[in-house]
């Protein structure tokens, strides 16, 4: 998928997917979790926590921008979802409870076979593979919506990842992003904080260095024909112990959405 926290693969595996944006130390430090995704209190706690507030992001992007019914029980009928990073399938099965045509995608094989056994327990259809965004943008897919969550940071080319982001997704699609500012208070947060004193990730989980500020997630979208339409900051409240979105604080975490263009 060209990859997220959660991919990870045995050595055998990677080297028949193509390898332009794999990261495969990245794969190494996330294999070991790759168990535990539905594990509400195990490594993936996080992402539990704030799933809720960043389905609804989604759905008022996806919502606004194909103009469904935001408040329908099927508001995505009909839709071609991609999730790339799929991990367990935290996102994909609430993609699909709610119409879409859902496809996950994961470098790291054990988690898309825990995916595809919690899916076949929920009774839903979602089409899991253990490939890349590489792989599927080669083979000519697209969808009209492509997910890319928490993964640029953890990708070894920046300009090649967006770019089969961009090509996996049909014109006038829409494109969703989220990942880490790289800023001082990210550090603070999204490494001292969540990986040494909360232990919320396992250290070493992120790289501040590999953190993707706003302006420079915007300039590679726009570069392959991608134009940014929102921005949103996600923050954590210690003392209400949940997620909210924060539409002026990009500071630390943040949502991007993005349109294809029709001539792109």
């Amino acid at each position: 998928m060209t990859i997220k926290k959660n991919f990870a693969s045995s050595s055998l595996h990677v080297k028949t997917i193509v390898m332009n944006t794999v990261d495969a130390q990245e794969i190494q430090n996330f294999s070991k979790d790759s168990n535990h995704w539905w594990d509400e209190n195990g490594p993936f706690k996080p992402l539990h926590r704030l799933n809720p507030v960043r389905l609804g992001y989604f759905k008022q992007q996806i919502c606004q921008h194909f103009g469904r019914d935001i408040d329908g029980l099927k508001s995505y009928n009909g839709l071609s979802i991609i999730d790339v990073g799929c991990g367990g399938g935290l996102v994909c099965e609430p993609m699909a409870r709610l119409g879409a045509n859902v496809t996950g995608i994961d470098a790291d094989e054990n988690a898309i076979n825990i995916a595809i056994e919690h899916a076949s327990q929920s009774g839903l259809d979602v089409a899991y593979k253990a490939t890349t965004s590489d792989d599927l943008a080669a083979q000519g897919q697209k969808y009209d919506v492509v997910l890319a969550l928490e993964i640029i940071e953890h990708v070894s080319d920046y300009d090649t990842f967006v770019k089969t982001i961009v090509d996996l997704c049909k014109p006038d699609g829409l494109i969703i992003f989220s990942t880490l500012n790289r800023t001082a208070k990210s550090y603070a947060l999204g490494i001292v904080a969540a990986e040494y004193i909360l232990r919320w990730v396992p250290q070493g989980t992120h790289s501040w260095k590999k953190f993707v500020k706003p302006s420079e997630l915007s300039r590679l979208l726009r570069n392959q024909g991608a134009q940014p339409q929102n921005i949103c900051g996600l923050n954590f409240n210690p003392l209400q112990n949940k997620f909210t979105l924060a539409p002026n604080d990009t500071s630390v975490n943040y949502f991007m959405s993005a349109v294809k263009s029709t001539s792109t």
